[in-house]
C-alpha cells in the first residue's frame, strides 16, 4: 500500500492589524479606506458625533429610535421600497447608538457598492422619519423594556450603573431609555435631534473590503459626497465621575432559583499605558474557560457554568482621558450564593498575594495574540475595530500595536495591572435573586453596606 505524503506545516505568515488610508471628503467627512484582497462583501461603518450625553433631558432613547429610523425611508423611498432596494443590493443595513455616538453598519458585496452607498447616503442626507414609522419603533422599544427587566443579566448592568454615576450622569440611565423617557418621543423630537446633531463635517466613514474593480473614489464622491451639512466641531466629553465604594446591592427577584453576580469599578480607558497588561491580566483572570475564576467557581466548585471578568471602554475624550467598565460576572445557584462569593473574593486576594504565573501569561498571550488573524478574517470585524478607534480618539496603528504591546507584556506588570483593576475592596457588588436567601450570607462576608431594591 502507497501513502500520500504527510503535509508538513508551511513557514507562518507574518501578520499585523491592517493599516488604513485616511482621507476628506469636500463635505468634510473623514474616510479611512482599507484594501482587503479577497473580501469581496465590503464593510462600512459611518460614526456620528451623537452621543448619548447629548439627548435632551427626559428623552432619553431619541438618539436610539433615530438610529433605527435611518432605514424607515428617505426624501425618495418609501420604507418599504427603502428596504426592497437593499434587499436587490443584497446588502444589510444596522444601527445603534451608545455612549460615544450614533453608528450605521452596512455590508454589500463589492458588485453592488455604488447603490448601496447610495442607499446609505440618502438616508443620512433626507432621512424621511416619518410619524407613523417612529411611533411604530418607539412602541417596539417600549414592548423590549419589560424583557430586559425581566433578563437577570441585563437588570444587574442596569443596577451597576446607576449604582456607580451620579444620577444626573447619562451613564447612570439605561441607554436606550426608560418606560418614562421613551414614552415621550416623538417624529418631531427624533428630526430635532437629527437637525442638532447629525453633519457630515463631524462624521467618518470607515470602509474595508476587496475594492479591485471599484472605482471607490467615484463611489463615495457621487453618494456621501452629496451629503451636505453645516460646519460644526466635536462636542466636548463632560467629566464623568464615579464612586467604586465596596458596597453590595441585591435586586430582589423572589422564588429565583440562580443569582446573577455583576461586580465592577470604573478604570482607564485605551489611552493609558496599563492597557495592554490590564487586557492581559484580566484574560487570565476570567477572560476564558481556563481562568482562575472558572478554575475555581466552575471545575473544582461546580457553583456556575460560567465567570467571566472584562474591560469595556465607556467613553473617551480626544484629550486623552476617559473611562472603562471592569467587572466580573457570572451566575449560580441561589443555595452557593454567599460561598460563591466567598471564594470568588479569595481568589481575588491570592492573586493579589501570590500574582499570575508564567504559564497563565504565556497561554493569555498565545490565545490573545495568535487568534487575531482569524478575529479579523473579515472585512466588518477590521471596520468595526476601525470605528472603535474614530469614536475612542485614538491613532489608526492602536490595534496593530496593541498586539505588539501584548506580546511583550511580562508576568509581573499584567500581575499589577489586574490586582489594580479589582481590589477586594473596590468593588460595587450587584446581585439579582431572591433577597431572602442570600442577603443574610452576603451579609456575614464583610463585602461593605448590603442594600435591598425590589426588581
Amino acid at each position: 500500500m502507497v501513502f500520500h505524503p504527510q503535509p508538513e506545516p508551511g513557514q507562518a505568515t507574518p501578520w499585523a492589524f491592517p493599516a488604513p488610508e485616511r482621507g476628506q471628503l469636500s463635505n468634510g467627512l473623514t474616510v479611512l479606506r482599507c484594501h482587503r484582497p479577497g473580501q469581496q462583501v465590503i464593510a462600512v461603518e459611518i460614526c456620528l458625533d451623537a452621543p448619548l450625553d447629548a439627548e435632551p433631558e427626559g428623552l432619553d432613547g431619541v438618539a436610539t429610535i433615530m438610529a433605527r429610523a435611518f432605514s424607515e425611508g428617505t426624501d425618495k423611498l418609501s420604507a418599504e421600497d427603502f428596504t426592497a432596494e437593499l434587499e436587490r443590493c443584497g446588502a444589510t443595513l444596522d444601527a445603534h447608538a451608545d455612549h460615544p455616538g450614533v453608528r450605521l453598519s452596512l455590508e454589500v458585496p463589492a458588485s453592488r457598492l455604488p447603490k448601496a452607498l447610495g442607499l446609505l447616503a440618502d438616508a443620512l442626507r433626507a432621512p424621511a422619519f416619518p410619524d407613523n414609522e417612529v411611533e411604530r419603533l418607539v412602541n417596539n422599544r417600549l414592548d423590549e423594556i419589560p424583557h430586559e427587566l425581566a433578563n437577570p443579566a441585563r437588570r444587574a448592568a442596569m443596577a451597576l450603573s446607576a449604582q456607580l454615576f451620579p444620577a444626573d450622569s447619562r451613564m447612570s440611565r439605561p441607554r436606550q431609555g426608560s418606560q418614562e423617557t421613551v414614552e415621550r418621543i416623538d417624529a418631531a423630537s427624533v428630526r430635532a435631534f437629527y437637525e442638532a446633531h447629525i453633519r457630515p463635517a463631524t462624521a467618518t466613514a470607515v470602509v474595508v473590503g476587496d475594492f479591485t474593480g471599484v472605482d471607490l473614489d467615484q463611489a463615495l464622491t457621487e453618494s456621501l459626497g452629496a451629503w451636505t451639512g453645516s460646519a460644526a466641531q466635536l462636542r466636548p466629553v463632560p467629566p464623568v465621575t464615579a464612586d467604586d465604594t465596596g458596597r453590595v446591592v441585591i435586586v430582589d427577584r423572589p422564588g429565583a432559583v440562580q443569582t446573577q453576580l455583576l461586580l465592577g469599578r470604573v478604570g482607564p480607558d485605551r489611552h493609558d499605558r496599563v492597557w495592554p497588561a490590564q487586557v492581559l491580566g484580566t484574560y487570565c483572570l476570567g477572560g476564558t474557560l481556563t481562568s482562575r475564576l472558572d478554575r475555581v467557581l466552575r471545575e473544582e466548585k461546580g457553583y456556575t457554568y460560567g465567570v467571566r471578568s472584562f474591560g469595556q471602554v465607556l467613553r473617551s475624550a480626544p484629550d486623552g482621558t476617559g473611562l472603562s467598565l471592569l467587572a466580573i460576572s457570572g451566575s449560580v445557584d441561589t443555595p452557593n450564593t454567599g460561598p460563591a462569593l466567598e471564594d470568588l473574593w479569595a481568589v481575588l486576594r491570592t492573586l493579589a498575594a501570590e500574582g499570575l504565573t508564567e504559564a497563565e501569561r504565556d497561554v493569555a498571550v498565545q490565545n490573545l495574540v495568535g487568534v487575531a488573524p482569524l478575529k479579523y478574517e473579515t472585512a466588518a470585524a477590521v471596520a468595526g475595530t476601525l470605528a472603535d478607534q474614530v469614536e475612542q480618539y485614538l491613532p489608526d496603528d492602536f490595534q496593530a500595536r496593541l498586539y505588539e504591546r501584548l506580546a511583550d507584556t511580562g508576568t509581573v506588570e499584567a500581575t499589577a495591572a489586574v490586582v489594580s483593576a479589582f481590589p477586594a475592596d473596590r468593588l460595587v457588588t450587584v446581585l439579582v435573586g431572591d433577597a431572602s436567601e442570600i442577603t443574610e450570607p452576603v451579609k456575614a462576608l464583610g463585602l461593605g453596606e448590603v442594600t435591598v431594591i425590589p426588581a
